[in-house]
């Protein structure tokens, strides 16, 4: 697949477009947050399908759309969780374009109130082996910027890092320096190399208990430096493990996209928060369900939100780190954004049987406000790649 879907001629897929950022409108208030959890969702960007750019040049992003989105979920009263690995940080979106994308949902957020977190990393470093010291500069930058802005700041895992470190003494030093000067308190990231190969032995141990031990030693050094953790390790019962070994005040955000429900509903010992991709598409039925957890209707939350893991483990399967494809086509198919193209590319990262198993899962779960758009650009996509396979919900399916 090297070809997107692009806007769809004149005729029934502009008459039947609903309302929405697909035509750049935004909502002009948000909901009364939520009570029981503090939920982020990591939102996508949205590509400027016309720009004459290659896969390896500069991102080039379509703010009207990408902004109306963040006013999306922030209309159901989830926070936004800005410039993460969702909004391809690393795959396509470069810092120039990441800053830019931080200042402008910054001011989005100050204007209607909305819940804001913004990634810190060291993107602006090139690929290249760089110098410790480098790496320190390099998180400095972001986090000026993102404490400037008034968001939130997610010490995000930094490849660079995970290159230069001999040793957890190394990411000890590193990040006791950053939360000893971060103005306000941060979420630090823990994403694992199932969604960033690169990542792999962070926190100095590539085996997962030791890497533990130096992720709580740095917490514990810090406590009132660290909002909370957001764990992406696609395991429950270490995350729980980890949860109840936090400092008292430090949250656990889950960012399981397997297991959320259960850690979110949470147990005898505590919950989790929530800053998950998983939550771009399923903004509306995740919020509704945690407005039942506040009114403390746990079995009402889990028949809510069960039902949606399995688009999400179908989103999220091996290579893991490719999920934003069909997070940005369900977008397409719901009347989010008027094509099916991504930064670098990208939208040839899935299978077209992979695609059409995911229309077919969110059709089920009735997340399409106008199915019969999302079937007939369905349609649209795999005509394109000359297949004549059924479309679910509206043809015969094929065996």
């Amino acid at each position: 697949m090297n070809a997107p879907a692009g806007p769809p001629p004149p005729g029934k897929d502009s008459a039947t477009r609903p309302p929405g950022p697909d035509s750049a409108a935004r909502p002009s208030s948000v909901r009364p947050p939520l009570r029981s959890r503090t939920v982020f969702a990591a939102a996508h960007v949205v590509a400027d399908p016309r720009a004459d750019t290659t896969p390896d040049g500069p991102a080039a992003v379509d703010w009207d759309a990408t902004l109306a989105f963040r006013h999306h979920l922030w209309a159901h009263g989830l926070g936004v969780a800005e410039a993460m690995d969702t909004a391809q940080r690393g795959a396509g979106l470069d810092w120039s374009a990441a800053a830019e994308l931080i200042r402008r949902t910054a001011a989005e957020a100050a204007a209607v109130g909305g819940l804001l977190a913004c990634g810190v990393g060291t993107d602006q470093l090139p690929p290249e082996p760089a110098s410790l010291a480098g790496i320190r500069c390099a998180y400095e930058e972001q986090l000026g910027l993102v404490e400037a802005v008034g968001a939130r700041p997610v010490l995000m895992a930094s490849r660079q890092l995970a290159g230069a470190a001999t040793g957890p003494d190394d990411y000890r030093e590193l990040y006791g320096h950053l939360l000893r000067q971060a103005t306000r308190p941060v979420i630090l990231h823990w994403l694992g190399p199932m969604f960033d190969p690169a990542l792999a032995g962070y926190w100095g141990s590539a085996e997962l208990d030791a890497a533990t031990e130096t992720f709580l030693a740095i917490i514990t050094d810090h406590p009132a430096a660290v909002d909370g953790v957001k764990v992406s390790l696609l395991d429950a019962a270490r995350e729980v493990a980890l949860r109840r070994r936090l400092p008292p005040g430090v949250r656990c955000y889950t960012g399981d996209d397997f297991h959320y429900p259960e850690l979110i509903a949470g147990d005898d010992h505590g919950a989790s928060d929530a800053l998950l991709g998983i939550f771009d598409p399923l903004a509306a039925p995740a919020a509704a369900a945690v407005r039942l957890l506040d009114n403390g209707d746990t079995a009402g939350f889990r028949a809510a939100l069960d039902p949606t893991v399995a688009l999400a483990r179908h989103l999220f399967q091996a290579p893991t780190r490719h999920y934003k494809t069909g997070i940005v086509l369900l977008a397409w198919l719901a009347g989010h954004q008027s094509h099916f193209t991504m930064l670098g590319g990208l939208q040839s990262a899935r299978s077209l049987p992979h695609l059409r198993r995911a229309h077919q899962l969110a059709g089920g779960l009735g997340l399409f406000p106008d199915p019969e758009l999302a079937a007939h650009r369905m349609r649209q996509l795999l005509a394109l790649y000359g297949t004549e396979l059924a479309v679910y919900g509206t043809e015969t399916e094929d065996a």
